[in-house]
């Protein structure tokens, strides 16, 4: 077969991201026609892969951060030959039902390896995937785990604040298998990057602990110098790619008018002829495709090396090995569970979640390795370390402990990252008011569907004394609010547990634990083997002839069982139902959740939060006792009797509920 050359190679991943964009009517050609040649070079020379196999664990990992440009990642796709997309899913770019969307979505089409869109993600993403890397070959060894992490990106993923987070702790870990490929084009959609930035992007890196190249973009040679000189580099490597945005377009290339619409028909033909490329639309000639198949299939031999390395690994170690990258909870976490849970309904102890929480990791952490947890500076308000955990360290990452900084987001981001690479399953913990930092890296979460503990604790106006600042009060309903999230509130060490092995078992979502600061009482005196908290909400004590049923969640759970003794005094029978996870609760059939909510009864719900939502459970008779407002500063009991959260605020609900 004859040499193609690189530039022919890279006209074929621009003709078809012009042509996927212009039949669209939608899209954005700059970023596609500017990079093609680095993408090029990178998947022809570099990049380990096999199109055959792409889930193979030791394959390098690709993620283009700025995913407007994911025609560019669309037609390497296709043209490496990797399953799941063909041509005519290129030609339905954008359009409804394609699997082509306007942005790369993970587990749509193999070879895309996280779900990019909001900018700065994908290179927090980029960071869990190589920090990934390094935990799991400091575990099993170069022979099993010995890959790269490359990732696309541009000035606007630069430009937000996620992007700092995420770049001084891979500089701080000096994770030298990662490096971004930095598409410094100097165009944004409002105009020239001049007009909105003045930073010196590669003196930004090299301050964080990066070593930091350039190249023409569009220079084939120059841009293998930087990419073998990468491989070199003790640090995390930024290749600064100068770039012609729109490379090729005759009247749009170098302006912000070829960012994010298509050329035009007139345009689109100008550049065809500049780039030499006299063919019609998505078409390729075979020889051009052969010569990427080529390059798809060039991984198959150290894929297949790799595959004989692990058939004479140490059973034990390969056996450790599969099971990390299977993600399946081992039966002895459960067990120990069981354990925990059995003696707190002896203890009978008074106990805060945050502590339940870190009774629940002394026992998982040690019977599972797989499990990574870390915290964004506040690890002895969150109690997310155990006694059997070290910390990762720079250049030692033998440890299962990440100590993230005050970078919720970035954790938040990175942990994403994590969960895609595969191998480890990642917790981190933040107070939940600042889970607002977290929000847009938990939503990609969601929608992607992985497991990502997040551990939230103070988790109400049960802070006290630091104030409204770090109360959350309307940030349960913004979590519940995102599809495919599990939102747990726990009320004492058994639910506690009980949610923490729902939340680790459950691969295809993830969770977050709302945590109590203050001491609460054990609700669950008696032992059932059976996770109660699986069914979202259950009875968690009944009444003869009930006329009231106390709907709560975490700390309120004790406030229920406090206002149905008082109730109870008064001759009114009183059930109490804890609710943990809406979310599951909402996925019962319609019989239990009726019984469970008590046909016949008034409903009094009680959360130390908003009532947005409250009404579905309540209905339009029932009484709501919580927040309506901002918290205030003082100490817990006081806060709790000022907002009028209290037994006798409950009862009082009641009463006037079944006046009707």
């Amino acid at each position: 077969m004859p040499t193609i050359q690189p530039r022919l190679l890279a006209n074929a991943l621009r003709a078809l991201c012009m042509d996927a964009v212009q039949a669209a009517n939608s899209g954005h050609p700059g970023m596609p026609m500017g990079m093609a040649d680095v993408m090029t070079a990178l998947a022809s020379k570099f990049l380990k892969f096999d199109a055959s196999s792409p889930d193979w664990p030791d394959r390098d990992r690709l993620v283009l951060s700025g995913g407007h440009g994911s025609t560019l990642l669309y037609s390497l796709l296709y043209l490496s030959g990797y399953p799941g997309i063909t041509l005519d899913d290129i030609k339905t770019f954008r359009k409804l039902g394609s699997r082509c969307a306007g942005h790369p979505e993970h587990g749509v089409i193999p070879g895309i390896e996280t779900t990019t869109g909001p900018l700065g993600q994908g290179i927090t993403n980029a960071v869990g995937m190589a920090l990934t890397e390094r935990l799991l070959n400091a575990r099993f060894g170069d022979e099993l785990v010995d890959h790269r992490t490359y990732c696309f990106c541009g000035d606007g993923d630069l430009m937000e604040g996620i992007s700092h987070e995420a770049i001084s702790i891979a500089g701080h870990l000096k994770l030298s298998k990662l490096t971004i490929l930095y598409d410094d084009n100097g165009i944004s959609i409002d105009g020239p990057t001049s007009i909105t930035d003045s930073t010196d992007t590669p003196k930004r890196f090299e301050a964080a602990g990066w070593t930091v190249l350039r190249c023409n973009g569009h220079d084939a040679l120059d841009i293998n110098a930087a990419l073998t000189k990468a491989k070199t580099s003790t640090k995390p490597v930024m290749i600064a790619c100068k770039t012609i945005i729109g490379f090729g377009a005759p009247k749009k290339a170098g302006t912000s008018k070829a960012h994010g619409e298509p050329l035009g028909p007139e345009e689109l033909e100008g550049a065809k002829k500049a780039l030499e490329w006299p063919y019609g639309p998505f078409e390729v000639p075979d020889e051009i495709v052969a010569a990427w198949r080529a390059i798809g299939s060039a991984g198959k031999t150290a894929r297949e090396a790799w595959e004989k390395r692990k058939t004479s690994t140490d059973p034990d170690l390969a056996k450790l090995f599969d099971d990390a990258l299977s993600g399946d909870m081992p039966p002895e976490v459960w067990e120990g569970l069981q354990v925990l849970k059995k003696k707190a309904s002896w203890e009978k102890s008074s106990v805060a979640t945050r502590k339940a929480s870190q009774m629940a990791l002394e026992v998982i952490n040690p019977l599972w390795p797989t499990v990574i947890g870390g915290s964004a500076d506040l690890t002895p308000s969150n109690n997310t370390l155990t006694s059997t955990l070290k910390d990762v360290k720079t250049g030692n990452f033998e440890g299962r402990y990440l100590r993230y900084g005050v970078r919720e987001h970035g954790m938040a981001g990175i942990m994403n990252g994590m969960a895609l690479h595969g191998g480890v399953v990642p917790y981190g913990g933040a107070f939940f008011v600042f889970s607002d930092y977290c929000r847009p890296s938990v939503r990609l979460a969601a929608l992607m569907g992985i497991r990502v503990i997040y551990v939230f604790t103070h988790d109400s106006i049960g802070v006290g004394e630091d104030g409204p600042t770090h109360q959350p009060v309307e940030h349960l309903a913004a979590m519940r609010a995102i599809p495919g999230l599990r939102v747990f509130r726990p009320c004492d060490v058994v639910e506690t547990a009980e949610c923490w092995g729902l939340a680790l078992a459950d691969k295809h979502h993830p969770s977050m634990l709302a945590l109590t600061r203050q001491n609460l009482m054990t609700a669950r005196t008696v032992h059932t083997d059976e996770n109660l908290c699986a069914r979202g909400a259950y009875e968690v004590a009944g009444a003869e002839g009930a006329k009231v049923t106390l709907l709560a969640t975490g700390s309120e759970v004790e406030l229920a069982f406090k206002a149905r003794d008082l109730l109870a005094a008064e001759n009114i029978p009183v059930r109490i139902v804890s609710m943990p996870c809406w979310e599951l609760f909402e996925e019962q059939d319609e019989k239990y959740r009726n019984e469970v909510l008590g046909p016949g009864t008034v409903k009094v719900g009680i959360e130390a939060a908003i009532p947005f939502g409250w009404d579905r459970y309540i209905g339009e008779k029932g009484a709501f006792v919580g927040m309506h407002g901002y918290g205030a500063s003082g100490p817990v009991k006081d806060v709790f009797k000022h907002f009028a959260i209290t037994p006798e605020a409950v009862v009082a609900a009641a009463k006037q509920a079944l006046k009707g």
